[in-house]
């Protein structure tokens, strides 16, 4: 199966509370999965944008910066993470992921079942 550029599905959605918008590209649509997991999408923030603090049950979320740089929650410790870093947060755990740049930052949002 191929996708191209055009066909995949796009949204903007205020994500878990956070400030403005999430500008998503979804790479998996709902079914695609094979009971794995429920996501896998191109996240852009825009400056002041955010990913709100939540907790993940039941499932896990990896975050993989493309680009730009970002606040990363991790359970409470805030750390930076840049391009090329990424962040896992295991079942049970809580993250959030801020962007107090002055550019957009881009990241792969992957969420599997445990």
């Amino acid at each position: 199966m191929i996708r191209r550029k055009e066909d995949h599905i796009r949204f903007d959605k205020q994500i878990a509370g956070g400030p403005g918008l999430a500008h998503a590209t979804q790479l998996l649509n709902e079914g695609e999965f094979y009971d794995k997991g429920r996501l896998f999408n191109i996240v852009r923030l825009g400056p002041g944008d955010a990913v709100g603090r939540h907790q993940h049950v039941g499932d896990m979320e990896v975050y993989h910066i493309l680009k730009g740089q970002c606040r990363y929650d991790d359970n409470g410790t805030e750390v930076m993470l840049h391009a090329g870093d990424t962040a896992v947060c295991p079942d049970g755990e809580w993250h959030a992921v801020y962007n107090d740049g002055p550019d957009d930052m881009e990241m792969v949002c992957l969420i599997l079942f445990k």
